[in-house]
């Protein structure tokens, strides 16, 4: 989960060298923290959020073949 989350997000920020990632799994629930430039913040959240929840959405499909739950938590 972290490679895909890392992977997309690189690709919309300026700034893909400050991109922090950290994952944590407890049981059935996987917790991705997405860290970003604070100008690359916005990139990532998109207009009304609509990214954020794009990315989401794929994080929630991947694990759901895992047969676990994910989410992505947006730290400033």
């Amino acid at each position: 989960m972290k490679e895909l989350v890392g992977f997309v997000a690189t690709s919309l920020v300026d700034h893909p060298d400050a991109i922090e990632i950290n994952e944590s799994v407890q049981d059935d629930l996987i917790v991705v923290e997405l860290r970003v430039a604070k100008d690359d913040l916005g990139k990532i959240i998109g207009k009304q959020g609509r990214t954020a929840r794009a990315i989401r959405g794929i994080l929630t499909a991947a694990a759901g073949k895992l047969e676990k739950r994910a989410r992505l938590e947006i730290i400033e």
